[in-house]
């Protein structure tokens, strides 16, 4: 397949043999990660120079990567030397033909499927040639998880004018365009495509039925009645044979050493080489012994701490040696047992980084380590502090470090000899493994076990004195250890230790040592059989008859058995037998569990088996005849130990015994075994003392038995089969699958191209309670993105194919940048972290949620509605009241008669310039805190009426015109506000368009003045002369404006007469503002209402003439127009204006002016709220110090639209308790379109028991989230699982009436039941203006009834989810407080599979997926739900986010996330009052506007 599609391949040139082996030794170079991708191409061009004539046309970047794929038919007919060259393709570890052809069947069957690539903006293509940039018009891609065939083709993203770069403060008005142009008219082709892809759910619909209770069970997997079950009998006990009893036999391993050393101290005991292949030094048994005497004589004698020895007998000490140094380790390790203490080997810590190396710490940490032995060279190269010393690594305890070459050591005191015990039950020494999790454990081996496991493998293996041993592995540890180091002395055998750096320079070393030294055994590990396959040059002059036994260390890993067969296919011809290559299998706890005799050993012929994957994934063992794509073929690892019992249990639970045809863990009870988990009883417990029980439950045995990790069964000749280690276990939906298979599956898929062969990452993550799949590689720097994603759906395609399991998450970060384990591969677990903590940057993910998460609970479907007669006669049955409450009787508060004589506001400002003409009305303050206009009721009474002249003689405006008014915030907004009354005008107040701005703010400003239908517009001469320019020009029809007045000049002059309505329910002015769902509403408020409203405000917050309040609101719409330009003139107290814009210069602008004056009752909005925690949270030190103080602040109100943001207080009121705010004078207000103040401020309540102190804070309670989907509420307890705090909206003002009522029936509902507020009051606005394209929806929104119970009221209904309380407070009349709790507006909601999802509740949730998430926004688009979320950080985190957040809302909401944009800080539109703009947010995602970072489809 590779050869097809490069054209030509290198094969088939005929290249000269060295120039064939330096590639191939670059190439191994380049996929272990030790030369970078320039220096490889630079290497790589330098060799082929004189041969490129030869590759004509072929792309110099294909031709390395373009092998013909090694599977058995192709490569037959080629010579041997080509045959075994060609195995290059793949890692040899996870190689086998058959896998490969399955691979290629299944991608076969999915060729024609196409699937929406992720877009990524061209900075984040760090990597990546220039044309990668336009992805070409088809490719092939994953499993298209829902449909057939789709047709689609891709765009260049068109480069549209963006809604970035405006800074925060503005954005409220500057997306507020309705354009009422349908969407799918704009909808970017990428986005349609995806859309087309989702269309039909691939896997059938799940059966949907009602789950009343809004307990969402998650679905449980139920097992599949056809699937496979194990039917053999109950397996029995297998037992080694014995171990054999040997006269001589020494009686411990210091014995042994102790014997050579004194009899046959010239033998050769270890040969050390070096880089080059030259042996460097050999280590004689008597300079072994010699050596380990003072090693262990200066240890006890010489190293003190304060007169004390720093060690006694059983202490621990830490062994940290590089793997190019084995002598000094063996004398180290002996040195140690001599002196009774405990060696615990471990790597050498290169930096203070380095992959797992805290969790080393812990152990030593653990294992009360306080000495550490290594080299001089070692020590030198070791990181150091500023003192000289060996730097503390992270997690680790303080270590003094001893070098033990020979300069240090003292000769031993002539009386000194060390006890050469028995072997006993004491710790001889702790080897340290990784777990699953990355923990790293210490296994404690006792010197009874050590020598009985050296008593073992020499009876299995055969050893006998003098013999030569080849050892590639890592001699601290597992194999290499009990052959190399242990066993070896037992037996007096001399071994030539083969370092890892040789064998990456040369890899066919440990075969020429084997030849050259003549050696009898060879300890490797498949993948050193696969690296001397690749290198061919030398493979003439070997001679491998020496060789009685190859141990195949990593025997147990189902993979190894293609690099056996490859390895015997080439090598049989140079004197290799194939009953020489003998698997083993093993584990850290219970040493070796199994090897494979050569036959004059005893042992039976080798066995294999091609066993069923699907069957496999379900513990049961079943020969593969008819299916030969998803097959795994294993080969034996021989027989039990020599003395050991071992069985197969169940992996979970009750270790029951297996039956005959099931997999499980392999269990051994031998002496030859790990004792325990230094430290841990619990876990040590669980594995080192098993016991095995029948199905009946009867132990099979006294002895305890210890759990291996490796999952097996046994085959026929009792030889020992593994399929998998408990490690790399995923249980997916109960069928279980090994990452190994995993990685061998994706290898399969042509990596060579794309992806390091060697750097594959498998390992599931716990999302909704199940096991997904994560696969992590590291992508080739020369892969374009296209191929990668092609290469991604590709082995999407393949796992789901052969392992019938969907992977999770998909994901390639850059070359070089994943952790490595200490020789080579990757360190799984701290990748696994990584993953999980957004720290891996990937340069490319795709997720699969919709395929993999089936466990979900099923959609809710809507039951036939219970009527509303019912309803009330149900809440009367269980004794709850029905959910109504009231602010005070208006009528009973008045004092005197001068709020019933004044209806006009008007004649109230004509009534306080007579009576109180000079008292101050109004205070404007600029940026710098000073004061920048005033305005006494005599001059703003003044003014209005010049404006009202002006409007009369230039405008010509009859009574009733509908005038705009185009004002920053200031003084002349609300004098040309009375200027319009007293003309008998209807004012509409508009915020000016931002002159930076104006392709986005302009057209809003236009809207409402066309949509208003005003006949004329006034401004400043600023504003004036913007609206006419020819940039404005550019964005409107600037020839459609009605006439402009500006009012900077106007003549003084008196209106011979100032209108004044006829009737009270004559039109006063028009309130016009843009919902969060992008609809711009204006609201009709009579001259009735707008009385009624500041008279309920009034009364609520305590307004007189000798007030101040401070206002830091935007004055154009709703409450905070209101509180600026109504309520000063109605109760005649002053108000300081500080218009938030000023903020954005001056942050500290508004608490410094509240400060200054001494206010006690102050309004802001969120996003003002925001900017003071934001901007000032370091600050509060500054502000004390400039004299500020907020403890007169007897009440801050949040002005909001909106459920109340209570951690946003919290924190705002906690950030400046310092400067002496009360944190019980902060609390929200609540309004809307059709009521713009229904709650405001907590009046003092009182708790019924303690009727004398001051009151509470507005109540907060708790409900479950999960509840609320289901439109119910359930009150939960703070800090319970799904729980979401709210906090009521503030007292309900007097005279308005509040009611819940059910969303559909209109019916009333109970207390605490969650249902649609609707309010009656004298200040409801009286119905809209005009809803821009929607009319007819609107009409019952101001004149709703009841369908049941109180009939006659009539309601308005203000489109908020929320429900009413009785708590048990009481106010100031001693009535029962019943508290109003705001959920979230009807029309934002999001319906998803059946329920009601708020998006402030995903947003929460999401923003705390990840520090680098700045703000987020949802909304759905189809029935997708899309997030989007700002990146405050590097670029490179952007790919991180993608799962992170995926997982969070499966988590905590249930619901697969479809589409993942990732955009820079400031793009998500936010309005004045601080409410994200989501509908207009979707516009831009649709229209492709966003210049996302990364947009990630979710598969």
């Amino acid at each position: 397949m590779a050869a097809e599609r490069g054209g030509c391949s290198l094969e088939a040139v005929p290249l000269p043999p060295e120039v064939r082996e330096s590639l191939a030794e670059l190439e191994l170079e380049l996929s272990e990660g030790d030369i970078t991708q320039k220096g490889y191409e630079k290497k790589r061009a330098k060799l082929l120079a004189r041969y490129i004539p030869l590759i004509q046309g072929v792309d110099p970047s294909l031709q390395a990567e373009n092998r013909i794929p090694g599977s058995s038919q192709a490569t037959a007919a080629v010579s041997k030397q080509q045959k075994s060259r060609s195995t290059n393709s793949r890692d040899e570890r996870f190689r086998s033909d058959v896998h490969t052809e399955a691979v290629q069947a299944a991608l076969a069957k999915y060729k024609e499927r196409k699937m929406p690539m992720p877009s990524k903006r061209r900075s984040v293509l760090v990597h990546s040639s220039v044309e990668t940039y336009t992805p070409p018009d088809n490719h092939s891609a994953p499993p298209d998880v829902t449909t057939g065939l789709v047709e689609h083709l891709h765009h260049e993203r068109p480069q549209v004018a963006s809604v970035r770069g405006i800074p925060r403060g503005y954005n409220s008005s500057i997306l507020e365009t309705a354009d009422g142009v349908p969407v799918n008219s704009r909808v970017s082709s990428k986005i349609q495509q995806l859309l087309n892809t989702l269309k039909r759910p691939k896997r059938p619909p799940l059966k949907e039925f009602f789950v009343d209770d809004f307990e969402e069970l998650l679905e449980v997997q139920q097992p599949d009645p056809n699937q496979p079950k194990p039917e053999g009998g109950l397996m029995t006990v297998l037992k080694g044979e014995p171990l054999g009893v040997v006269t001589n036999w020494p009686p411990s391993l210091l014995a042994a050493l102790q014997r050579w050393g004194t009899t046959q101290p010239k033998t050769p005991c270890l040969t050390a080489l070096d880089t080059t292949g030259k042996a460097i030094y050999t280590l004689t048994y008597g300079k072994l012994w010699s050596r380990s005497l003072k090693l262990a004589y200066t240890l006890l004698n010489k190293l003190t701490s304060k007169n004390e020895p720093l060690l006694k007998p059983g202490h621990r000490v830490a062994l940290v040696f590089p793997n190019s140094d084995p002598v000094m380790f063996m004398v180290a390790f002996y040195g140690c047992l001599l002196a009774d203490l405990v060696p615990v080997p471990i790597e050498v810590p290169l930096t203070r980084k380095d992959a797992g190396s805290q969790q080393i710490g812990f152990l030593l940490g653990s294992c009360g380590v306080t000495l550490a032995l290594t080299t001089d060279v070692c020590q030198k190269g070791l990181p150091k502090a500023q003192t000289g010393e060996v730097v503390t690594f992270k997690g680790w305890p303080r270590l003094v470090w001893f070098v033990i070459d020979g300069k240090h050591l003292a000769k031993p005191a002539k009386d000194w000899h060390p006890q050469v015990r028995d072997a006993s039950a004491d710790i001889a020494y702790i080897e340290y493994k990784t777990s699953k999790e990355g923990s790293a454990m210490g296994i404690t081996i006792s010197h009874a076990s050590m020598l009985a496991h050296c008593h073992a493998l020499t009876q299995s293996c055969g050893y006998s004195e003098a013999e030569t041993l080849t050892n590639v592995l890592d001699f601290k540890r597992e194999a290499g250890l009990w052959h190399g180091v242990l066993t070896s002395v037992m037996n007096r055998m001399h071994v030539v230790s083969i370092p890892y750096a040789l064998m990456k320079v040369n890899p066919l070393s440990w075969i020429q040592k084997v030849c050259s030294y003549k050696a009898r055994v060879a300890v490797v590990k498949s993948r050193d059989m696969h690296w001397s396959l690749l290198a061919q040059r030398d493979q003439r002059d070997v001679n491998l008859s020496s060789l009685r036994m190859l141990i195949v260390a990593d025997g147990a890993n189902p993979w190894s058995i293609s690099s056996c067969d490859a390895f015997l296919n080439v090598f049989q011809s140079r004197g290799l037998r194939p009953e020489v290559i003998c698997p083993c299998a093993s584990s850290s706890e219970a040493l070796t569990v199994a090897i494979r005799r050569p036959p004059d050993l005893g042992g039976p012929p080798p066995g294999k088996a091609v066993l069923s994957m699907n069957c496999l994934s379900y513990s049961v063992i079943r020969v593969d005849t008819e299916e030969k794509l998803s097959v795994l073929t294993v080969q034996d690892v021989g027989q039990v130990m020599p003395g050991a019992n071992v069985c197969v249990v169940k992996v979970d639970g009750t270790p029951y015994l297996c039956k005959t045809d099931e997999v499980g863990e392999i269990c051994v009870n031998s002496g030859a075994t790990g004792t325990a988990y230094y430290g841990l009883l619990g876990i040590t417990k669980n594995v080192f003392e098993t016991i095995p029980v029948t199905a009946a439950g009867v132990p099979v045995s006294d002895q305890p038995f210890t759990r291996t990790g490796l999952l097996g069964f046994i085959g026929p000749d009792s030889l020992v089969f593994v399929v998998g280690k408990l490690d790399g276990l995923m249980v997916v939906n109960i069928r279980k699958h090994n990452a190994d298979d995993v990685v061998a599956t994706a290898l399969a898929v042509e990596p060579m191209k794309f992806v390091y062969r060697g750097r594959i990452a498998v390992f599931s993550v716990t999302v909704l309670h199940d096991d997904r799949i994560v696969l992590v590689a590291e992508q080739r720097p020369d892969a374009s993105e296209e191929d990668s994603f092609q290469w991604m759906s590709r082995v999407l395609q393949a796992i789901d194919s052969i392992h019938q399991v969907g992977v999770y998450c998909l994901a390639l970060v850059p070359a070089n940048t994943l952790p490595k384990a200490p020789l080579g591969g990757i360190h799984i677990s701290e990748t696994k972290q990584r993953f999980l903590e957004g720290a891996l940057h990937p340069c490319n993910v795709l997720m699969c949620p919709h395929t993999c998460v089936t466990n979900l609970p099923k959609p809710r479907q809507k039951q036939p509605d219970v009527g509303p007669a019912s309803m009330i006669v149900g809440n009367l049955v269980a004794g709850k009241r029905i959910a109504q409450a009231s602010g005070r009787d208006v009528t009973q508060l008045e004092d005197n008669d001068q709020a019933r004589k004044f209806l006009y506001l008007a004649d109230v400002l004509q009534w306080r310039a007579q009576t109180t003409p000079d008292h101050p009305l109004f205070l404007l303050l600029n940026s710098k805190g000073t004061v920048a206009s005033t305005a006494s009721c005599v001059q703003l009474h003044k003014k209005a009426e010049r404006v009202a002249a002006a409007l009369m003689e230039k405008g010509r405006l009859n009574v009733g015109d509908h005038v705009a008014l185009v004002y920053p915030p200031g003084v002349d907004l609300i004098a040309t506000f009375y200027g319009c009354l007293y003309a008998g005008c209807t004012p509409i107040t508009v915020r000016p368009p931002h002159p930076q701005n104006l392709a986005t703010t302009l057209p809003t400003v236009k809207m409402i003045v066309e949509v208003s239908k005003s006949a004329c517009i006034l401004t400043t001469q600023g504003i004036m002369k913007l609206l006419k320019s020819k940039e404005a020009a550019t964005a409107v029809d600037i020839k459609t404006w009605p006439t402009i007045l500006d009012t900077d000049d106007i003549p003084k002059k008196k209106v011979a007469n100032i209108f004044r309505p006829p009737s009270p329910d004559m039109l006063a002015y028009l309130d016009f503002s843009v919902s969060t769902t992008g609809i711009l509403a204006g609201v009709k408020m009579s001259h009735a209402a707008t009385s009624a409203l500041c008279r309920s405000v009034k009364l609520q917050c305590e307004l007189y003439p000798s007030r101040q309040i401070a206002i830091c609101l935007d004055p154009y719409c709703g409450l905070g127009f209101a509180l600026w330009c109504l309520c000063s003139v109605y109760s005649g107290h002053q108000s300081i204006l500080v218009p938030p814009l000023e903020l954005e210069s001056n942050v500290s602008l508004w608490l410094s002016a509240v400060s200054q004056y001494k206010v006690r009752v102050t309004f802001c909005s969120y996003s003002v709220m925001e900017m003071c925690t934001k901007g000032l949270g370091t600050q509060t030190d500054v502000l004390r110090m400039k004299g500020v103080n907020l403890s007169c602040v007897r009440t801050c109100m949040v002005v909001a639209e909106e459920r109340p943001r209570i951690a946003l207080t919290q924190s705002f009121s906690k950030l400046f308790k310092d400067l002496g705010l009360s944190a019980r004078s902060v609390s929200t207000t609540f309004g809307c379109r059709v009521n713009v103040a229904i709650c405001l401020q907590p009046n003092r309540l009182r708790k019924l028991a303690e009727q004398g102190t001051a009151g509470p804070d507005p109540t907060t309670v708790y409900v479950d989230m999960r509840a609320l989907r289901h439109d119910r509420v359930r009150l939960v307890e703070r800090g319970s699982p799904h729980s979401l705090p709210l906090m009521e909206s503030g007292k309900i003002l007097p005279g308005v009436k509040v009611i819940i009522a059910h969303t559909e029936t209109k019916g009333p509902l109970g207390d605490s039941h969650l249902g649609e507020i609707w309010v009656s009051s004298p200040h409801n606005a009286t119905g809209y203006y005009t809803v821009y394209g929607e009319e007819a929806l609107h009409a019952d929104h101001f004149s709703a009834r009841l369908s049941f119970g109180d009939t006659q009221t009539v309601w308005a209904r203000t489109g908020y989810l929320g429900f009413l309380r009785r708590t048990e407070l009481t106010d100031a009349s001693g009535e029962r407080h019943d508290a109003l709790y705001v959920v979230g507006s009807l029309d934002e909601t999001l319906e998803l599979r059946g329920m009601r999802y708020h998006p402030i509740d995903i947003e929460t949730s999401v923003i705390r997926a990840h520090k680098s998430i700045a703000e987020c926004a949802v909304f759905t688009w189809t029935n997708l739900l899309v997030v989007v979320v700002e990146l405050e950080g590097s670029e490179q985190e952007a790919l991180d986010l993608v799962a992170l957040v995926t997982n969070v809302v499966l988590e905590e909401h249930y619901l697969i996330v479809g589409v993942v944009v990732i955009v820079d800080p400031g793009v998500i539109p936010i309005n004045s009052r601080g409410e994200k703009q989501r509908m207009h947010l979707r516009d831009g995602f649709l229209a492709d506007q966003l210049d996302p970072i990364y947009v990630a489809y979710n598969m």
